[in-house]
């Protein structure tokens, strides 16, 4: 009689049989640790050009503070000599001030006591004080040949008029004509008297006016 030994065979398969669904785990496994792998060198790699992109602007904007503190490392030089120039330009400008300034406050003074003309006054100016205020502007029939200047000063821009004239009526219309000129401001009258000329024995008001000048 033969007999065949089934159980060991049995065991064998049963053996092979279990074996299999490990070996599955084993490589399921595997595969996600080359998956994350995977992910993780392209997240480093993206990271890694984020990173080289922030550098070079970082490197430019680096670039660009240096270059603007290259240009402005003399700017109290510069600043200085422009302060020098601004000086001089102002300096220049008094001189030429003080030169033609006096002629031509006493051009105005001229016009101011020229027969048919006045002062020079804005017209738009002039006409609202008409409306506003009509005893305020000049009399264009005044005769300016009833007051003549004796005495005319000037120191720092402040000017001193002395003069005569028939009556208080004319010291007004000068004063008036002064107070709208464009060259005379902060006009001010000072105390007159009443003097008699010497050849006409006509009594003629004595009288002086403060004020500055523009120019």
């Amino acid at each position: 009689m033969i007999r065949v030994n089934l159980l060991a065979q049995r065991r064998e398969t049963k053996r092979s049989a279990t074996m299999e669904p490990g070996q599955g785990w084993v490589l399921g496994v595997v595969g996600v640790v080359v998956l994350q792998v995977l992910v993780l060198f392209f997240v480093h790699r993206a990271k890694l050009d984020t990173l080289a992109e922030i550098t070079r602007d970082n490197a430019g904007v680096q670039a660009s503070i240096d270059k603007i503190k290259k240009d402005t490392s003399d700017h109290p030089q510069i600043k200085s000599q422009l302060q020098e120039l601004r000086d001089r330009e102002e300096a220049i400008q008094k001189l030429q001030a003080a030169r033609t300034g006096p002629t031509s406050a006493l051009l105005e003074l001229s016009k101011v006591l020229t027969v048919g003309r006045g002062p020079t006054t804005d017209k738009d100016k002039l006409e609202q004080l008409k409306r506003d205020n009509p005893t305020a502007v000049p009399n264009p029939n005044w005769d300016p040949r009833r007051l003549w200047i004796t005495t005319y000063t000037e120191l720092d821009r402040s000017v001193k008029i002395e003069g005569l004239a028939r009556d208080g009526e004319d010291i007004a219309e000068f004063l008036r004509r002064l107070g709208l000129s464009d060259y005379f401001y902060d006009v001010r009258p000072l105390p007159a008297s009443e003097v008699a000329d010497k050849d006409t024995k006509i009594n003629l008001k004595q009288f002086a006016v403060s004020a500055k000048v523009k120019y």
